[in-house]
């Protein structure tokens, strides 16, 4: 079964939430759907590094032992309040967007 499915529950963390704007946590979707599904073999858990490129807000795509690295530049003002880096996680069933400390308590629990 493939990893990150558009016909998946899909939602974002409480910390995720509280610290990007929704339009944001809803492109980090679309970069997703339209620039990596199809095009890379999808882990389970993907990491995305929120970047500033001259003041614009830049997502990383990267997995863990992958080579493949994707940059797409979205139309948002980069923030030094963003946080560096998200998680997007599929368990089968649902996905989510997380926070790196998000996933720590996850994994302690």
């Amino acid at each position: 079964m493939k990893n990150f499915s558009i016909n998946r529950n899909r939602f974002a963390s409480f910390g995720v939430v509280s610290s990007l704007p929704g339009e944001i946590i809803d492109s980090i979707w679309v970069v997703i759907d339209m620039n990596l599904q199809g095009v890379v073999e999808l882990d389970e858990l993907i990491t995305f590094q929120l970047l500033n490129h001259d003041g614009r807000l830049t997502l990383h795509f990267s997995q863990k032992d992958k080579r493949m690295e994707v940059a797409v530049d979205l139309p948002f003002e980069y923030s030094y309040d963003f946080p560096k880096e998200v998680y997007a996680y599929d368990d089968g069933r649902n996905e989510t967007i997380l926070l790196p400390t998000e996933i720590n308590q996850r994994n302690k629990s």
